[in-house]
């Protein structure tokens, strides 16, 4: 038998070939990451003429091609083939030794096969690591018309309960700066935002925002410049929100043919769900108990020591930042809706820890419901505070 141990890399991948008693058949195959390269590696294979297994490491998407082409593909986690490198005198990059070692691991036969997550799953996951990314730029941009309206209109924020609610949106689309605002009819200002509102605001409205307008104490100087810019801010961040809605629709299209139970959970609606479901892999079984998960998010504490003291120190931000975030957002809302889990934040607080050290502890009590919850299948049902 032999083994084909495979580095893969971006636009070109290495490979190396050894057989059952280790020694090296072939030293160095590169092939591109194209069906081309596929051609050249499989040819290179049919020539051995006996059964072959492949050994990579769990990245790409190399493991699936190989399996639909009915070979034996062994995906193994990238620290297992670290172990063996750091036994090497020589212990920089290298690919062709990359791929050597990782048949090597193949052949002692002493790791842990990586279970590649199911399609659902990894379009689940990239649905929801995208929609975090445009939620973050969508936020960016918010941040960049409210510095400016700061500056052209610093009294805007007062005259609606949200800058970017529907009304206020259409007002600054058609009308941006206190001299736009100024320029036009009161009336026809009133009909914009009666339309806009749904019949909330009128002429009252207008007359409200014409008269904070005129006692602006905004620049005027290049007035028209900060215009535009917050205008095309607005159709980008319209455009955001509108991939956000998409990316919802979808994400709930593929959580809805799984039945987690994990949206009974105080502070979890379907996106965080689907984040926490997808970032594990859609298997529980996959930590052996509640410290596992714990760390898998990055969420154990890191305590920095100094010959006997100990500090209490930040979280160690290792493991899976997506699913660090949701169980975040998730304490975040449970730490004052759940009844048990706000008596618990309180506790906390009463201990004198500060709010974010208070939810960083209800984070850990979070993924031990998200862990019993997906463990058993049932719903969580919150205890009484009593």
């Amino acid at each position: 038998m032999y083994i084909v141990g495979i580095d893969i890399a971006k636009r070109f991948h290495e490979a190396a070939i050894i057989d059952s008693s280790g020694k090296v058949i072939v030293k160095r195959i590169r092939f591109a990451n194209s069906h081309t390269g596929f051609l050249k590696i499989m040819d290179a294979v049919r020539k051995l003429d006996a059964p072959v297994e492949f050994g990579m490491e769990a990245t790409g998407n190399w493991h699936s091609t190989l399996t639909q082409a009915e070979q034996i593909v062994h995906v193994i986690n990238p620290l297992q083939s670290d172990a063996l490198r750091n036994m090497f005198i020589r212990q920089t990059k290298n690919d062709t030794i990359d791929a050597l070692i990782v048949a090597e691991v193949i052949r002692f036969g002493r790791y842990c096969e990586t279970q590649v997550a199911p399609e659902n799953i990894v379009a689940l996951r990239e649905l929801c690591r995208q929609r975090f990314f445009v939620v973050d730029m969508a936020s960016d941009f918010k941040r960049k018309i409210i510095a400016l309206l700061d500056q052209t209109f610093p009294e805007y924020e007062k005259l609606f309960s949200d800058t970017f609610g529907k009304s206020s949106v259409e007002l600054l689309a058609n009308y941006t700066t206190p001299e736009e605002m100024l320029s036009v009819d009161a009336q026809i200002l009133a009909d914009l935002l009666n339309k806009a509102s749904r019949g909330r605001f009128g002429l009252d409205k207008a007359n409200q925002i014409q008269h904070t307008a005129k006692n602006s104490f905004g620049i005027v100087l290049a007035s028209s410049s900060f215009a535009l810019i917050i205008r095309q801010y607005l159709e980008q961040l319209k455009s955001l929100e509108s991939s956000i809605a998409a990316f919802d629709d979808e994400i709930a299209r593929i959580m809805a043919t799984f039945d987690t139970k994990l949206e009974t959970i105080t502070g979890i609606g379907t996106t965080l769900a689907a984040v926490i479901f997808s970032e594990i892999g859609g298997d529980i079984k996959k930590f052996s108990s509640v410290p596992k998960l714990v760390a898998y998010a990055g969420l154990y504490p890191k305590s920095p020591q100094s010959g006997e003291s100990k500090t209490d120190g930040h979280m160690s931000k290792r493991g899976s930042p997506y699913l660090r975030r949701a169980v975040w957002l998730a304490a975040a809302v449970a730490a004052f809706k759940d009844p048990a889990v706000s008596l618990f934040y309180q506790k906390k607080r009463a201990e004198g820890k500060d709010h974010l050290t208070a939810i960083g502890h209800v984070c850990h009590k979070i993924l031990a419901i998200i862990f019993a919850v997906l463990r058993d299948n049932k719903s969580y049902v919150p205890a009484s505070a009593s």
